[in-house]
């Protein structure tokens, strides 16, 4: 079932952070406190997959119960055993969607933003499996998908002008304070506001060199030692010299390779 939830697994390009920011109305050192905070950075792992996370408690509610008894670790109407996050978490939506695949893909939480799948139609899409299916593809549509989640619900606003706390009461809900989701995206906005803004090029490279098995770091669009030095094991993996810097030719090549 593996390949199900495998696409290609593009960066996220300048042309759709361009888009999202000023359909939001927005500047670009917040858009990336919310990518930050959001989803950890990044909309894949290393295998091509979305990031996501499954929700015992809404497999719950749209099975009505009825896979309760014989698998409360997916189907509870308490929320928690998440268990490890990564990987792991298809292993839960996996053996969710053997007992009902439409609930199980709603019951999911998907890419940068993390837009729940029973917010499909809210996000653009015409359904949950349309959703996954464009966000098995590509950072680009997972933007949008949490862009039009933002504008249906009025969050551009209190986004617009810097109002986390409204912001993370209607993006997470209520109970934002428990992980201070407020907080957080505050200290993100005031790093991106007063430091370096990721380049995207380098993002694009850091996000291709864990396709291939490189450790760069944390996907952050930043060139520090850690992404030159998975950079520079890459080039002696295809017969180049090494260096300080992201080239053309190497994000040509990352390109083509993980194709």
């Amino acid at each position: 079932m593996h390949h199900l939830f495998k696409g290609e697994g593009l960066p996220l390009s300048q042309g759709a952070f361009d888009e999202v920011a000023e359909t939001l109305a927005t500047d670009a050192a917040k858009l990336w406190a919310v990518i930050e905070i959001e989803a950890m950075r990044c909309g894949f792992l290393e295998d091509k997959r979305p990031v996501i996370l499954f929700e015992r408690h809404i497999f719950h509610r749209y099975t009505k119960s009825r896979f309760d008894s014989d698998y409360p670790d997916l189907s509870n109407s308490i929320p928690g055993g998440y268990g490890k996050g990564g990987a792991s978490q298809y292993s839960r939506l996996e053996r969710a969607v053997a007992l009902d695949r439409e609930a199980a893909l709603r019951s999911t939480s998907w890419g940068l933003g993390q837009v729940m799948g029973f917010n499909a139609e809210i996000a653009g899409f015409a359904s949950a499996s349309e959703m996954v299916r464009d966000m098995c593809q590509s950072e680009d549509a997972q933007l949008r998908g949490m862009m039009n989640f933002i504008l249906h619900n009025g969050l551009h606003k209190p986004l617009r002008v810097g109002n986390w706390t409204s912001f993370a009461a209607g993006y997470n809900g209520p109970k934002h304070y428990i992980n201070d989701y407020a907080g957080r995206l505050r200290g993100a906005f005031n790093k991106y506001s007063t430091g370096p803004m990721p380049d995207l090029r380098i993002r694009a490279a850091q996000l291709y060199l864990t396709y291939h098995g490189y450790d760069p770091g944390l996907i952050d669009g930043w060139l520090g030692p850690r992404t030159i030095r998975a950079l520079n094991d890459f080039r002696a993996s295809v017969g180049r010299k090494e260096a300080d810097e992201l080239t053309h030719e190497d994000l040509e090549q990352l390109m083509t390779l993980s194709r």
